[in-house]
């Protein structure tokens, strides 16, 4: 039995997790502390000098914490992992271990509207450059590819129609141009999608959502999948020249495949700060234990209220890769076989002020700017997160009048088509 490899399931609920040693508690505690004692000076000097792990300063690590990283590196299947304070945190500790004033990363242009903001704005204040490429033409990619180029970023699941990523091909660019490729996994998680498996060498997540689960907390993760050469070229100085503050370590020598976890903790979390609280690291561990149940029931409740709005009189459109004849159907399958995310925009017959009436007439379907918790939740971007754009840049961005997007939850699916019913039934 020792020699079995655990189920995903089965590292959901004990990956890193041991009874707690002092007291013999089974769920991991919160350890609601700042800081911790030292054996002796000795003990001190070997942790902040690298030659020794444990625990200095939650801002830093925490036992809590620890558990949390060490579950998420075994569902994603990577070497290590570091928890922070939110996803967008997760993307900032990324680019600043690996960018340095005047270069550049590629992002796809689908992404969640918070990462639009978060690199094309605040990023310009480090002088980092992100170019907008179109994962569905490869060449868009490639072309815009230079000696400052250091990274490929995408999402598995699109947000906000879930359209299904190709990794592989884009692993297979970004590794020509000798760039890691970093995936956002929020909208598919571990258990539908696992990056790794597919070529990537960065994972990211905002816990918030689907691996929480339960809309009361914040996190963010960086995963480690320890395949990348950090040293093959002089790209990444923070992993592979000697860093002065810890006595000339060169860290991708050191820490080899989990080098990149390290260095985001003790160059990035350490100064910039985005810790994540112990009590969040609770809530979100937690919440994962029952990630797998809940999200094939997210994934079967969206199938079926999907199909159920592709036949609506009062529905122009669905965008539902799930969905049998969908455009990205083939890669849904490859990719995702166990389902398509519960995360799906339709388009409401009657434009902006249908869109508006609908998610105003909703009843138990909640509307607000969140996916991934177990109730099912609502948002008409052009009327809220997309309303100072034109009509023009609104469609561009995917926000059209009509677009309302739908993060299906677990309740009964009849009473989530029941109230979508009775909310439409308030456009005419």
């Amino acid at each position: 039995m020792s020699q079995r490899v655990p189920g995903f399931d089965t590292l959901a609920i004990h990956s890193g997790a041991q009874p707690d040693p002092a007291t013999g508690a089974r769920t991991t505690p919160i350890y609601q502390t700042t800081a911790y004692v030292f054996n002796d000076t000795d003990h001190a000097a070997s942790l902040f000098g690298l030659q020794a792990f444990g625990n200095i300063y939650t801002r830093i690590m925490n036992p809590t914490q620890a558990v949390l990283e060490e579950r998420l590196a075994a569902l994603e299947g990577g070497t290590a992992a570091l928890a922070v304070a939110s996803g967008h945190a997760a993307q900032m500790i990324v680019f600043h271990t690996l960018m340095t004033a005047g270069d550049n990363f590629i992002a796809a242009r689908r992404l969640y509207g918070g990462s639009i903001n978060q690199f094309g704005h605040s990023f310009k204040n480090f002088g980092w450059e992100v170019r907008w490429a179109d994962v569905d033409d490869p060449e868009t990619i490639a072309s815009q590819i230079d000696d400052r180029t250091k990274a490929l970023f995408i999402e598995s699941f699109a947000n906000p129609a879930g359209f299904v990523t190709d990794i592989e091909a884009m692993a297979k660019i970004a590794h020509d141009a000798g760039i890691p490729l970093i995936v956002d996994n929020t909208m598919a998680s571990p258990y539908l999608v696992r990056p790794f498996e597919h070529g990537a060498d960065i994972v990211v997540h905002s816990l918030t959502k689907f691996l929480g689960g339960h809309g009361n907390s914040m996190g963010g993760v960086i995963v480690d999948g320890g395949t990348f050469d950090w040293s093959a070229s002089d790209k990444y100085p923070m992993l592979s020249t000697p860093r002065d503050e810890y006595g000339g370590v060169v860290l991708h020598e050191t820490f080899g495949n989990f080098s990149f976890a390290i260095a985001c903790r003790v160059l990035g979390l350490r100064d910039l700060g985005p810790a994540i609280a112990p009590m969040n690291a609770f809530l979100i561990l937690t919440g994962i234990e029952t990630l797998a149940l809940r999200m094939q029931r997210h994934c079967d409740n969206a199938l079926a209220v999907a199909k159920h709005l592709k036949d609506h009189p009062k529905v122009e459109w669905v965008e539902y890769s799930g969905l049998e004849g969908h455009h990205n159907n083939a890669l849904q399958k490859r990719y995702s076989p166990k389902g398509a995310g519960s995360v799906f925009t339709f388009g409401v017959k009657g434009g902006y002020e249908a869109g508006v009436k609908f998610v105003e007439g909703v009843e138990i379907i909640s509307h607000l700017a969140n996916i991934g918790d177990t109730r099912t939740l609502v948002i008409h971007p052009a009327s809220t997160t997309h309303r100072q754009l034109t009509d023009e840049q609104r469609e561009k961005a995917g926000a059209g009048n009509d677009v309302v997007r739908l993060s299906i939850g677990i309740e009964d699916v009849a009473d989530i088509i029941a109230d979508i019913d009775q909310a439409l039934d308030k456009t005419a």
